[in-house]
């Protein structure tokens, strides 16, 4: 099998497999037959191991929702088993999509056993930037898999508190701390959402 067709069916972009190659960190043993032909030990596709495991993000913004938390999870690693995929690390966390200060998805990302990171929904892992992430797993030659993409019907009340966190932010740095939570609460009441 040629190295294009291999990074193809890895998931990974073929200019990375080349750069793996060039710099001897493919996960594979290959070799050159010419100028442009590297070609992939097929024997070795087959074992899942040599090309790093899976990575299992699930978020939720407050500790009330833990139980919708133990629920992310459980389907994330359904879907794991029954893709027959390694997963070499779980990453519960509680925490808001609208800052970056989420210590656990940053260890899921620093880990170098993790080649793919999986989350049910895109705004799991943020409610913004959530490209800049993709690319720069991207960069690395991992990626990012998105189970079900879209909003998830239960993240409606985790919307509401994302955006009742960015109005008191608001309100706090124009109006000062003390009254930032009551006039966010009104700005949300007079939207609808109160």
């Amino acid at each position: 099998m040629n190295l294009t067709e291999w990074a193809r069916a890895q998931g990974v972009h073929p200019q990375t497999a080349y750069r793996w190659f060039r710099e001897g960190t493919l996960p594979v043993p290959a070799r050159r037959v010419g100028p442009r032909t590297i070609l992939v030990n097929i024997d070795s596709v087959a074992v899942p191991a040599t090309v790093g495991g899976l990575g299992l993000y699930a978020r939720v913004s407050s500790h009330d929702q833990k139980a919708g938390l133990e629920r992310q999870v459980a389907r994330l690693s359904r879907w794991a088993a029954r893709a027959g995929h390694r997963v070499v690390r779980v990453e519960p966390e509680v925490g808001s999509g609208m800052d970056g200060r989420r210590s656990r998805a940053g260890r899921l990302l620093a880990d170098p056993e993790v080649t793919t990171v999986v989350v049910e929904h895109r705004d799991r892992l943020g409610r913004m930037n959530t490209e800049l992430v993709e690319a720069a797993l991207s960069a690395t030659g991992r990626r990012l898999v998105v189970l079900e993409d879209g909003e998830a019907e239960d993240d409606e009340d985790d919307l509401v508190r994302d955006m009742t966190e960015v109005l008191t932010t608001f309100c706090a740095r124009r109006y000062g701390r003390r009254s930032a939570k009551r006039r966010a609460r009104a700005a949300l009441e007079a939207a609808g959402h109160g």
